[in-house]
């Protein structure tokens, strides 16, 4: 999954007792009603984070994790968490159309074969 928009804020390293290290980037997406979207960085990928600032527009690869915690009064409660994985930096390219491969000269194209069913005497009206 990928989300796009603007780098709002980019939070301080964490650094937690059993060694685990993570950042978040606060991501401010492009839409009609933007949405200021928290993403964890964790372990090795806090180092994406060095190559982007705040106000850079970028793409970022994420993967959405879901847990199950049990308070100790028997009670279970569900917590997402979004965790980035990649980052491109750009302006607004990412909404470009990609162009699809060329046509290999042994396929039939609708220019080159123009007649796909073969019925030549077809006299319906379309």
């Amino acid at each position: 999954m990928e989300l796009t928009g603007t780098v709002k804020k980019i939070g301080d390293l964490q650094t937690f007792a059993s060694g685990f290290q993570k950042k978040e980037l606060i991501l401010l997406t492009q839409t009609q009603y933007p949405q200021p979207i928290c993403i964890e960085f964790l372990q090795d990928k806090i180092d994406l984070l060095n190559q982007v600032q705040e106000g850079d527009e970028v793409k970022i690869s994420i993967d959405i994790r879901g847990r199950e915690w049990q308070a100790p009064d028997g009670q279970v409660k569900y917590f997402n968490s979004i965790t980035g994985w990649r980052i491109e930096k750009g302006g607004n390219n990412f909404n470009e159309p990609t162009q699809a491969a060329p046509i290999s000269g042994n396929q039939p194209t609708a220019a080159n074969d123009s007649n796909v069913f073969g019925d030549e005497d077809d006299d319906l009206p379309f």
